[in-house]
């Protein structure tokens, strides 16, 4: 993600700037997060972390209890800059209603306004339950009701084409308990919804920025806004419907939606 958006913006299609990078893991602590604060760093990237594991340690209390206090800290890590949005995309913590007051977090959640909330294995377990047609993502502002703040744009994806037809068949009979136990994760069909989804993250990411950039939608004073004519097709419930920037987005890559 953090590539993606970065490339963008050096080469003037995204008239941003990213003022800094935050992580709750610190140097040392994982080998997928040092790698990652070696490329944040090769871009020249201010990066600040703060270790939600060690800082529970230190309290000798569960997380959960604590944050509010760890919040707390990452607002006084954070006091140097002034950032217009912060985007939550890999962090997985919960954010405090005090973060949550002092920067508009935009989040990205692995699933339609109205659609699962929880992690995005969860999701896709929830989508296929349930025998859903369609998925998608979206990017919401955060606020203390987890994957439930007011939406600000989004896309759709298909999960019924031709190539699941048959994968929805396979499912016929099976018990759902069982397959998330073997093969889990690695059931085709779970793989196919999650690469339907996740190929188009990065854009809907690029094109909300976007959007934001070019003032078709505003976040200001914990709202989401529309100026007068660019209220999305579908109802601001469900924000800016990005599908064809997306598709337009990918082509240019040389890319097609998966299913």
């Amino acid at each position: 993600m953090l590539s993606f958006v970065q490339t963008r913006i050096a080469s003037g299609e995204l008239d941003a700037v990213i003022e800094f990078v935050f992580s709750n893991r610190e140097p040392g602590e994982a080998e997928g997060s040092d790698l990652f604060f070696r490329l944040v760093q090769d871009y020249g990237l201010p990066l600040v972390t703060l270790s939600s594991a060690r800082f529970a340690r230190e309290q000798g209390q569960p997380f959960r209890r604590l944050r509010e206090d760890y919040d707390r800290r990452v607002i006084e890590l954070l006091s140097p800059y002034k950032p217009d949005l912060c985007m939550l995309a890999g962090y997985m913590l919960i954010a405090s209603g005090l973060l949550c007051r002092r920067y508009p977090l935009l989040n990205l959640h692995p699933a339609l306004p109205d659609g699962p909330i929880g992690t995005w294995q969860q999701v896709i377990w929830s989508l296929i339950e349930n025998r859903s047609s369609v998925t998608g993502a979206m990017v919401h502002l955060a606020t203390e009701e987890v994957d439930r703040g007011p939406v600000i744009a989004h896309f759709t994806a298909g999960i019924t084409g031709p190539p699941l037809v048959p994968l929805w068949n396979e499912l016929e009979g099976l018990d759902l308990t069982a397959v998330k136990e073997d093969p889990g994760e690695e059931f085709p069909l779970f793989r196919l919804i999650r690469e339907a989804e996740f190929r188009k993250e990065p854009y809907l990411l690029l094109e909300t920025l976007r959007a934001v950039s070019e003032g078709r939608v505003l976040v200001e004073n914990g709202q989401v806004r529309y100026p007068a004519g660019q209220s999305p097709e579908e109802g601001s419930i469900r924000g800016l419907n990005l599908d064809r920037e997306i598709l337009r987005a990918m082509q240019a890559d040389g890319l097609e939606p998966a299913v």
